[in-house]
C-alpha cells in the first residue's frame, strides 16, 4: 500500500517539506546522502510540524511516536519504492546532480508514482530529458519556509502528463497548501516571473533617482500589496474594473523598465558584498538589533497575513 512522501535531500527546503505533510499525519521518508544527516533533517522536520500544528493522527501522539513512523535514511539504501504515492527532491541547485539522481529515480520508480523536483531554476524538461519515464516528471516548486507559504508551483514539463500533474495538485489540496499549474516549462515558473517584473521596475526606479528604496517599500505595502491578501491583482481588477486599468495602461505601459540586465546600482551591491542582512548591508547599513527586530516583525505579519488568506 502506498504511503510515504519520499523527500530526497536534507536541507531546509526538505525540512519545511516534510514538515507539511507530517502535520497531517502523512509518513514521511527522508532521503539524504547519510544516515546522520536525514535523521537530523527529520527531527527539524518534526519540530516544524509541531510548530505550524498537527491535524489527524499525529494530533494525538508524543513526539516518539511521531518519529517512529517516518523514515530517516539514505536514497541507496531505500528500496520501498512502490510505498510511496509521492516523491520530491530538494537537493542543492546543481543540474547535474539533479539529472543524476532523476536518472536513477528513472529506474528505480514504479512508472505510475509521480516524481517532483523543487528546482528554483532549472526547468523539469532539462532535468528529465532523455528519461524514459519524463511523462511522470515534473516541477513542484515551494517557497520559503516551505512549512508555511502555502503555494506550490506545480510545473508542466515537455512531456509531463495532465493526469499526472493534476493529481499532484490534487496532493497538496488534501494538506492545505494551495498548488497552481503551470501548463509550460517558462524560466521563473509562475510567481518569480510576476515578482521579477515588479522588482524590475522597483530597481529600475531606484537606479534613475526617482524614489528611494524606503518609499517604494512603502508605495507597494501601502496601497495595492496588502490588498494582495485579500485578493489577486486579476480579481482585483475584476472588482475595480478593467476599463480604468486597460486607459491607465497606455499612458504608463510605454515608460515602464525593459532592462534585460541587473542595473548598475545592484551590480554595484555585488561586488561590494554588500547583499542584505546577511551582510550587515544592502541599499541600507542593518545593526545587529534591527536585523533582530525586523525579523520578528516580519514573522509576525507573515502569520496574520496567513490568517487572512484563511478567512471565508
Amino acid at each position: 500500500m502506498s504511503q510515504y512522501v519520499a523527500v530526497i535531500g536534507t536541507g531546509t527546503m526538505a525540512a519545511g517539506i516534510a514538515a507539511g505533510f507530517i502535520s497531517h499525519s502523512i509518513p514521511v521518508a527522508i532521503l539524504g546522502r547519510s544516515k546522520e544527516k536525514s535523521g537530523d533533517c527529520l527531527k527539524k522536520a518534526i519540530q516544524l510540524a509541531v510548530k505550524i500544528g498537527l491535524h489527524g493522527e499525529n494530533a494525538s501522539l508524543d513526539m516518539t511516536s511521531i518519529e517512529a513512523a517516518q523514515v530517516s535514511t539514505t536514497m541507496e539504501s531505500w528500496e520501498a519504492w512502490d510505498e510511496c504515492f509521492w516523491i520530491i527532491e530538494t537537493v542543492a541547485e546543481n543540474l547535474e546532480l539533479k539529472k543524476q539522481i532523476f536518472a536513477y529515480l528513472d529506474g528505480k520508480v514504479p512508472a505510475h508514482i509521480p516524481i517532483g523536483s523543487n528546482s528554483s531554476g532549472f526547468p523539469i524538461t532539462k532535468i528529465s530529458a532523455d528519461l524514459k519515464s519524463a511523462n511522470r516528471m515534473m516541477g513542484a516548486h515551494y517557497f520559503m519556509p516551505a512549512e508555511v507559504v502555502p503555494l506550490v508551483e506545480i510545473v508542466m514539463g515537455e512531456k509531463t502528463e495532465s493526469a499526472f500533474a493534476e493529481k499532484v495538485c490534487q496532493i497538496y489540496k488534501d494538506i492545505d497548501k494551495k498548488p497552481v499549474l503551470v501548463k509550460k516549462d517558462i524560466p521563473g515558473f509562475l510567481a518569480n516571473r510576476i515578482q521579477h517584473a515588479l522588482m524590475r521596475e522597483a530597481l529600475s526606479l531606484v537606479q534613475e533617482g526617482i524614489a528611494s528604496p524606503e518609499d517604494i517599500d512603502d508605495a507597494v505595502r501601502y496601497s495595492f500589496g496588502f490588498r494582495y491578501a485579500a485578493v489577486g491583482p486579476m480579481t482585483q481588477k475584476e472588482i475595480s474594473g478593467w476599463d480604468g486599468m486597460a486607459n491607465a495602461a497606455k499612458e504608463i505601459y510605454p515608460s515602464l523598465s525593459n532592462i534585460t540586465t541587473l542595473p548598475p546600482k545592484v551590480v554595484q551591491l555585488m561586488k561590494d558584498g554588500k547583499t542584505g542582512m546577511k551582510a550587515g548591508e544592502g541599499f541600507r547599513k542593518w545593526t545587529p538589533e534591527e536585523i533582530q527586530q525586523t525579523s520578528i516583525s516580519y514573522s509576525k505579519r507573515l502569520k496574520a497575513a496567513f490568517d487572512v488568506l484563511n478567512m471565508d
